[in-house]
């Protein structure tokens, strides 16, 4: 057991992620030293950023902190804590069932942690970070909470209210980044298309977006979670425009048919989404849209699910992720509707539907052998450099995969490489002397 050593283990999404790399900071600062999730655990503390989004994170989340309170036990850890969304929602329930914890925290409190250990007199009002991802990249998180209030979605409950951070908190944060020799910035929010209504009611994500461009040493931006309603057409001026900014957008969709997008609470019809996708192609030729589709909500029909197969054939997006519905409770769908689609027939839904989307990615790489494109280098593993062109985000999105042997290439920089094959969802290339 290392003293004044402590291991931080995230959980969930990337907007949790920053939120351990500022704790770690925060750490660091007054003299101890962090590990990031780490595959053998030897600090004196531990601290455990929890998800509370569905049922499987929820249960890992359990998972994780059952097995560290056995550490503890065991003599293998001094103190135990907790914090992130699971905590900020079942706080009172995890401190009766899991005494073991020395002390949870929520979303919002969890900078507390270095005053009651006694570290520090009170709590610095900071966000720089310890960036944990590799040192190229970075997660730059513009806002908290959400407004949409879908109806399957707890994220609301959880973190409550959209808020936006200052505009110039931001731009300093990314500069301050840029320093430290961060290149490429991944924009997140649970609502990025919404960034700037809570100040004044209208949209500033453009405007923030286009500002981020402007700052020096910022070579690629990639723009995460929009969302389809009353979303702000400016926005693909700045895309389309901005060199730096990645012809990439991350919008989740989760449905097309009317039946079903007004039972979500989505407030946009099918027609509305077609135009949509049709204006951000128009306005941003040869961009990668990502997109997330649920199935099985309550009262999905044969006939709403093939409205999804259908309108995902027409719009060929370039990347996907699916999942079936899973009652969260507290949600407007928990209280108001029926779990009346059977597990069988969600898991089949989604089987056929992820097949579909394996087929389009597979016919949408194959075009790219032959180009040549711009890629950033991740890392080197076994025979492979590997890398992403602007069109694939971090850990979730196809990569490109270059023979070590052939040169040595540094990681974190940018080479121009020529796509020599492809698979469902890789590419392989060469780079260009």
């Amino acid at each position: 057991m290392k003293r004044n050593h402590v291991d931080i283990i995230t959980l969930g999404c990337s907007k949790n992620l920053v939120d351990s790399e500022i704790l770690m900071k925060q750490f660091v600062s007054h003299g101890y030293s962090c590990e990031h999730d780490s595959e053998n655990p030897q600090g004196e503390i531990a601290v455990i950023n929890t998800c509370g989004f569905i049922g499987d994170a929820k249960e890992e989340s359990i998972n994780t902190i059952l097995e560290f309170a056995e550490r503890k036990k065991k003599g293998m850890l001094k103190k135990l804590f907790v914090m992130g969304c699971l905590s900020q929602r079942y706080k009172e329930d995890l401190e009766i069932n899991l005494p073991e914890v020395d002390k949870y925290y929520g979303k919002f409190d969890y900078k507390q942690l270095i005053v009651d250990l006694g570290i520090a007199e009170q709590v610095q009002d900071s966000t720089e970070r310890i960036v944990t991802t590799p040192s190229h990249y970075a997660y730059i998180k513009i806002s908290e909470g959400c407004d949409r209030h879908c109806a399957y979605c707890a994220i609301p409950i959880i973190t409550g209210k959209h808020v936006s951070r200052p505009k110039d908190e931001i731009i300093n944060e990314i500069k301050h980044l840029v320093k430290q020799g961060v290149k490429e910035f991944q924009i997140i929010a649970q609502e990025l298309t919404f960034y700037g209504r809570d100040i004044d009611g209208k949209s500033h994500i453009a405007e923030l977006v286009a500002e981020i461009s402007e700052v020096e040493g910022v070579e690629w931006i990639r723009l995460h979670y929009a969302y389809p309603a009353q979303f702000p057409y400016e926005l693909l001026d700045v895309i389309r425009e901005k060199s730096n900014v990645c012809k990439y957008l991350d919008i989740a969709l989760q449905h097309i048919s009317d039946h079903m997008l007004t039972a979500m609470h989505r407030h946009v019809t099918k027609e509305e989404t077609y135009r949509l996708i049709e204006k951000i192609r128009e306005k941003v030729p040869g961009i990668s849209l990502r997109t997330t589709l649920m199935v099985g909500f309550p009262g999905e029909t044969d006939e709403d699910f093939k409205e999804l197969m259908e309108f995902t054939r027409w719009a060929r997006f370039e990347r996907m992720g699916a999942f079936a519905y899973s009652e969260e409770e507290g949600t407007y769908s928990e209280k108001h509707y029926e779990d009346d689609v059977p597990e069988s027939v969600k898991e089949k839904r989604l089987s056929d539907l992820m097949m579909l989307q394996q087929n389009i990615s597979s016919e949408l790489e194959e075009t790219r052998v032959g180009s040549v494109m711009k890629v950033i280098i991740d890392r080197e593993e076994g025979d492979y450099y590997v890398g992403r062109t602007e069109y694939s985000s971090p850990e979730v999105d196809p990569e490109v995969l270059i023979r070590a042997d052939e040169k040595e290439l540094n990681i974190g920089e940018f080479y121009e490489v020529k796509i020599i094959g492809s698979e469902e969802f890789d590419l392989y290339a060469t780079t260009i002397y």
